[in-house]
């Protein structure tokens, strides 16, 4: 199985997921979101898959620095752009697998996808 994993190395959530494949001998491949950026293609679909709304983490330190035009009437498009800009926001990690994506590290909703 290969999964895509994306998120920002040093998050602790990142750390905990990578553990937990790495103690499963699960292969994947990371993408750093600080340097590799947010794809809008990528962020469409798993907001397609997901929900934009599980996707936009809203209580990340980088959502509450926000100004306050960017805080309200979000949508679809809106939380896109904003992830786009700001990667932070990308509820972490997410992962690509041949059954869809994760968003967020659930041992058991990853049990239950990838093993």
């Amino acid at each position: 199985m290969s999964i895509e994993l994306y998120g920002i190395p040093n998050c602790d959530t990142v750390k905990k997921a990578r553990a937990w494949l790495d103690a499963r001998g699960i292969g994947y491949v990371f993408h750093d979101h600080k340097k590799e950026g947010a794809d809008p293609l990528k962020l469409a679909a798993w907001s397609d898959a997901a929900g934009w709304e599980a996707l936009l983490n809203r209580r990340s330190t980088t959502f509450r620095a926000l100004g306050e035009a960017d805080k309200v009437d979000i949508d679809r498009a809106k939380a896109i752009r904003l992830m786009q800009t700001h990667p932070s926001l990308i509820k972490r990690p997410v992962a690509e697998h041949a059954g869809g994506v994760l968003v967020g590290f659930d041992p058991a909703e990853w049990q239950a996808a990838l093993i």
